[in-house]
């Protein structure tokens, strides 16, 4: 089947955190005294996101239950082969919140010259995000000339890997399933979840944290995606 649409994760995929997440944690790792490997370190927040995706440090709040957060500080850092008392980790879980909050987004050098040859070739582009960020950062990126439509999870009322949230896409995309690539950085979400309903899905590697996966195509970078279509 011909492919005529192709749908985009956001974090990891076309973006990512300045400073990035893995540097934000070494920099709080650092101010109290700890030692990491930045390579570990990038590898615990992917373990981290895949199993406490509720966790992620800018969702912190002071007056609402820690636990989940602890849990997914606590994953990062056994990565590294860290670990801390809870009041610690309570202590370190305000200063990453606190530079989580101040952090901007920025694109991966080969996003936009990507997109540029994608649309080229007549193909409807399109963004899944489960960040509910103002449409403002996506134009001030330089995304709006290439993409057809943007689908968020506070849209939707789902988030990956649920099944409506890919069929949001691709009703916007107006193609049916055998006919769109989806995009993604996380196995279960992006890779499970659109092939779910019938999307062929492509998991992008950027740090080789899964060398492991074979049933889907892997790419390193996006340019490699036009090796795919």
């Amino acid at each position: 089947m011909t492919v005529k649409a192709i749908i985009l994760d956001w974090m990891n995929t076309l973006a990512h955190a300045k400073p990035d997440n893995y540097e934000q944690y070494c920099q709080v790792c650092r101010e109290f005294g700890i030692e990491v490997s930045p390579d570990k370190i990038i590898r615990g927040i992917y373990a981290a996101v895949t199993q406490v995706p509720e966790g992620l440090p800018h969702k912190f709040s002071e007056s609402g239950d820690p636990e989940v957060f602890v849990r997914f500080h606590n994953i990062v850092l056994s990565q590294a082969g860290v670990e801390l008392p809870r009041d610690t980790v309570l202590e370190m879980l305000k200063r990453e919140s606190q530079i989580a909050r101040e952090e901007t987004y920025v694109l991966y050098d080969d996003v936009l010259p990507t997109l540029k040859a994608l649309k080229e070739r007549g193909l409807v582009l399109g963004l899944l995000t489960t960040i509910g960020k103002d449409m403002d950062i996506y134009r001030n990126l330089g995304l709006e000339p290439y993409l057809e439509f943007v689908v968020s999870s506070k849209e939707v009322g789902v988030t990956k890997p649920d099944p409506a949230i890919f069929l949001a896409a691709l009703e916007r995309a107006k193609v049916n399933a055998s006919e769109a690539i989806y995009v993604g950085d996380q196995y279960e979400t992006d890779v499970v979840g659109p092939r779910r309903v019938g999307i062929r899905p492509i998991l992008i590697d950027r740090y080789d944290l899964l060398p492991e996966v074979s049933d889907c195509p892997r790419i390193h970078t996006l340019s490699e995606l036009l090796e795919h279509l």
